[in-house]
């Protein structure tokens, strides 16, 4: 019976070394070397303090910033463990709304930030995914027509000349990948560290 199982043991033993131990240490060790700052989160720093990741979208509320796309994440609430809080942009609980185009709630909701918008912005249409949730809540990215929609506003705040600030937002799109995957988009931290950088000129 012992030569029957110690196969079998061996196996799992050699299986469990070479795809639990062995494999992963040489994928983190080759990502180190060829992509470090992938392998690390994208992770941007400013004055040698992380400021954020390329990757995952940040809450910036004031008018003198642009503004990512609403995020639906949520966090513990901190008086009662057993509800949950709107937390913007909460990379340990990626989640869309899972609101349908029928929900009353999201299409309230909607309305009223379109309405917003619209009074920041009445020249423009509003870009519909500046009032969407992305399906991760994390999108760290806006369309380019967005970033144009915010224009007013923040030059307004910062007492700015528009056409400058089109000048930054220009500057920050991204095109296609390989010019012909997905659609060009704006990191919009990126996009607010060239805008503080502009005014520090």
């Amino acid at each position: 019976m012992l030569n029957q199982i110690r196969p079998a043991i061996v196996m799992i033993v050699v299986t469990t070394a070479v795809t639990g131990l062995l494999y992963p240490i040489a994928m983190t060790g080759a990502a180190q070397a060829l992509f470090p700052n992938q392998a690390n989160g994208s992770l941007v720093e400013k004055d040698g303090k992380v400021i954020g990741s390329a990757l995952i979208g940040q809450s910036f509320t004031s008018d003198r910033y642009f503004h990512g796309r609403p995020s639906a994440t949520t966090g513990a609430d901190p008086n009662d463990a057993t509800k949950t809080v709107a937390a913007p942009y909460n990379a340990v609980n990626s989640m869309g709304s899972n609101l349908g185009p029928t929900s009353a709630s999201l299409i309230t909701r909607i309305k009223g930030d379109v309405a917003t918008l619209q009074a920041q912005n009445p020249n423009m249409p509003v870009p519909m995914d500046l009032v969407t949730t992305s399906g991760s809540g994390l999108d760290p990215d806006i369309s380019p027509d967005d970033a144009y929609f915010q224009i007013p506003r923040v030059a307004k705040a910062r007492n700015m000349d528009e056409a400058k600030l089109r000048t930054i937002v220009d500057a920050a799109v991204e095109g296609r990948e390989l010019g012909v995957l997905g659609e060009p988009v704006v990191n919009v931290l990126a996009l607010n560290r060239a805008l503080d950088a502009s005014m520090n000129q």
